[in-house]
């Protein structure tokens, strides 16, 4: 059995495992919880009631966190013509075509974001491989395959998130810093629990939100009602 660190042990006393959470005394306990050397990332975890597997149950969607999500998203724009100019003039860290293209075929991934007009498609779909599995593919559906390049780079900078079904089941997001006040915290997490909840499919019969948990990078999780958070 792993032995728990003194700081692992401190969170315990604060936590108790049995019970859930309104969502401001969860941020609280956190905020009050052992912190470790830098600033953690607060997390929220869903376990919802779909199955992957089944087309007509897939979650998927889009939010923008009201506080952002206190990290420094670097936005990489791939396009062609004018749409460049826009895009830089926008904020993108990175904006290009093949170059780019080729760049990440060859093992580059410094970026948070893609984003692509929908002539770069077809050049973009090769990289399948390589943007799929971190969650990188641009997507109509997500607001990052479009020709307003400006608009596209504005909200992902603001802190615009994706969250989305994974093969057990589970959506895990980050909303934000633990340095954030509580206020903020709280109302980060609410934007992305009314987004997913919203997301519900059609396939999906009975409770669709199974249960909800936060946490911090390095620190304790806690359950949160349901029945407090609108979501039963």
């Amino acid at each position: 059995m792993a032995k728990l660190t003194k700081r692992a042990k401190e969170a315990q006393k604060i936590v108790n495992k049995n019970k859930a959470y309104k969502l401001e005394e969860a941020v609280s306990i956190l905020k009050k919880a052992p912190r470790a050397k830098f600033d953690e990332t607060v997390e929220l975890a869903f376990k919802l009631n779909a199955d992957p597997k089944q087309s007509d149950q897939m979650v998927r969607g889009t939010v923008t966190l009201p506080h952002g999500t206190g990290k420094n998203i670097r936005v990489l724009v791939l396009c062609k013509g004018e749409g460049a100019k826009d895009a830089q003039a926008a904020g993108a860290d990175y904006v290009g075509g093949d170059d780019f293209v080729t760049k990440i075929s060859s093992g580059w991934i410094d970026f948070d974001v893609v984003i692509s007009s929908p002539d770069m498609m077809r050049d973009v779909g090769k990289l399948g491989r390589v943007l799929g599995p971190r969650g990188l593919m641009p997507n109509p559906k997500t607001g990052t395959v479009t020709n307003d390049l400006a608009g596209a780079v504005k909200a992902a900078k603001a802190g615009r998130i994706e969250f989305k079904l994974d093969k057990l089941g589970n959506i895990n997001n980050a909303i934000g810093k633990i340095s954030f006040e509580e206020k903020a915290i709280c109302e980060n997490a609410m934007s992305v629990i009314n987004s997913v909840n919203k997301a519900r499919p059609h396939g999906v019969k009975g409770k669709f939100i199974k249960n909800i948990s936060m946490s911090t990078t390095m620190g304790p999780g806690l359950k949160l009602d349901l029945v407090t958070l609108g979501t039963l």
